[in-house]
């Protein structure tokens, strides 16, 4: 064990050597940054010494400055506060690049474990497989507002000093974000055994100091803040009571909000400003920043095309006072299915159009999507059989599925700007037709001209006005659609009963088309026979798409 110790601290001083050959200023400027609080690693960051260093656990900022004291006679024997006990929350990241101190809301965290670990245990126990991952990083904006504040204050103690200028603080200084990213990546991935990159599964770390930032922002320009001041001038109330009660309702407001003002802020402020306003050198901190460790898989999508062989079942839940209305739905019979097989957060669940709680999907079937929100794990083709196979051999013959197959999330753009007659993407039109068959009556019966006249009908345009019975839901408006053919035959031993199949424009109101809707559809079945029409049944019996066939 002595030996380990003995070799890592060799590591961390022999890194030292190297950076106080190429990098390093004045070994007392060093010093000074870490006597106003800095860590060891924003110092190496900000010298632009951090690339080398960043994997070195035993660099701390004890052997820092026993380096310095080794190494410049002027600092030897002397005190450094940054060696107290809170000396692992930094002044300038807030223990952002120190994470073996974070915690974890809900976490039961060992001490001393690292950001890395910690980050695997919540992939664990939230069950993900994962074999890439991205990392998305939110810091508070109090850590710009600290750093803008070290280097003010390091110019105004060293800025006449001619090293000043190309030791301290180059040019392309890296973030903290970054630094943090350089740190945690090759742990995570020999720890997930997983590859760093463009992933949709990402790992989010987001980090909040909530009483750094409203201090912060208490202490910049806003209306607020010289209304606050104007008032205390004035003799208004500003009682610590006062304050409770008019901040206590604000404050997680605040915060949440305060962040862009702060970054648009300390961009448009000059420097003088700046030292006018901020403490210099920053303020330590007694905690270190909040830390919420998050995974999310972006959407995937299962699509298809399903049946629906029931005139009681609508296509998504239908509850009204209450009380729903049919027996089932398609959206809870598939989206039940999904679930049962696939670990999700919740499944969203879209169909190209819809057909009434009363009106079949027959033929081929109608294309949906099932949009799986935070899925733990990408469903293997055998999983997807899994699922069809489950919702195809249900006792309750309600709904069928067919062809389900992963899709690309292009497949949903498609879907709805197909819906819309447009696939702007691609530069050409992707025309939506359907197919019905219609049970009609009419109130007299049909002769054969009556029936030539509507088979011979092609490719005729129509306006329909919004329907009445959705017009409670639905904007107003008028729309031409079209209605490609017809044809129309009498049904055996019924009287005045025929069978009408048409194909349409999507988005054709049918049992509008066929009884007139008071007029509101023009032409209509009813006005081309010159009689009363009404539908009795309806079902769909194609939806021509170009995808999910």
């Amino acid at each position: 064990m002595a030996d380990t110790n003995a070799s890592a601290e060799a590591e961390a001083r022999s890194i030292l050597e190297r950076a106080a050959e190429s990098s390093f200023p004045p070994l007392h400027a060093v010093h000074h940054l870490l006597s106003v609080g800095a860590c060891v690693r924003c110092i190496l960051r900000l010298l632009g010494a951090y690339s080398s260093a960043c994997s070195c656990a035993s660099l701390t900022s004890s052997v820092l400055h026993s380096f310095l004291e080794e190494h410049d006679g002027s600092i030897k024997g002397g005190s450094c506060s940054c060696l107290s006990a809170d000396d692992s929350y930094c002044s300038v990241c807030l223990g952002v690049l120190l994470p073996a101190w974070h915690r974890d809301e809900g976490l039961e965290v060992p001490h001393n474990e690292s950001i890395s670990s910690m980050i695997s245990r919540v992939v664990q126990k939230e069950g993900y497989q994962v074999g890439e991952f991205s990392l998305e990083i939110s810091l508070p904006p109090v850590i710009a507002a600290n750093e803008c504040a070290v280097r003010l204050y390091m110019k105004q103690k060293f800025g006449n000093e001619n090293w000043f200028k190309d030791k301290m603080f180059p040019q392309q200084t890296m973030s903290v974000k970054e630094a943090l990213r350089l740190l945690i990546v090759p742990l995570l991935e020999k720890q997930m055994n997983a590859k760093y990159g463009n992933s949709s599964f990402r790992i989010r770390l987001t980090y909040t100091h909530g009483d750094a930032s409203q201090k912060l922002h208490s202490l910049l320009p806003n209306e607020n803040n010289r209304k606050r001041k104007a008032d205390s001038r004035n003799g208004g109330d500003t009682s610590n009571e006062a304050h409770k009660r008019n901040s206590a309702d604000a404050n997680n407001k605040q915060i949440s909000e305060s962040d862009s003002f702060i970054y648009k802020t300390l961009e448009s402020i000059q420097d003088r400003e700046f030292c006018n306003l901020i403490q210099l050198p920053p303020e330590k901190v007694s905690k270190p920043c909040h830390l919420v460790i998050s995974c999310l898989r972006s959407p995937i999508y299962i699509g298809g095309r399903y049946l629906k062989l029931s005139r009681n079942v609508s296509q998504s839940c239908w509850i009204i006072d209450d009380e729903r209305m049919g027996e089932a739905s398609v959206e809870e019979i598939i989206g039940g299915n999904v679930r049962a097989i696939c670990r999700v957060d919740r499944c969203k669940f879209h169909a190209a159009g819809r057909e009434d709680i009363d009106v079949r999907m027959l033929g081929s079937g109608r294309p949906f999507l099932v949009e799986l929100l935070n899925v733990r794990s990408i469903p293997s083709e055998i999983e997807v059989q899994q699922i069809e196979d489950r919702i195809n051999n249900s006792e309750m013959k309600y709904v069928r599925v067919r062809n389900l197959k992963l899709v690309g999330n292009e497949i949903w753009t498609m879907m709805r700007e197909g819906e819309a007659e447009k696939q702007s993407k691609a530069y050409f039109i992707i025309y939506v037709q359907k197919q019905y068959a219609a049970l009609i009556w009419t109130s007299r019966e049909l002769v054969e001209n009556d029936l030539h006249n509507i088979s011979v009908t092609k490719e005729m345009e129509i306006v329909q006005k919004t329907s009445i019975r959705v017009l409670h839901r639905r904007s107003p408006l008028e729309r031409k659609r079209i209605i490609h053919w017809m044809e129309i035959e009498k049904v055996a031993g019924g009287s005045n009963y025929y069978l009408l199949q048409l194909c349409t424009q999507a988005g054709t109101y049918i049992k509008e088309f066929v009884h007139g809707d008071l007029g509101r559809t023009h032409p209509s079945i009813g006005t081309i026979l010159g009689c009363r029409a009404e539908i009795l049944q309806l079902d769909v019996t194609d939806v021509k798409m170009d995808f999910l066939q």
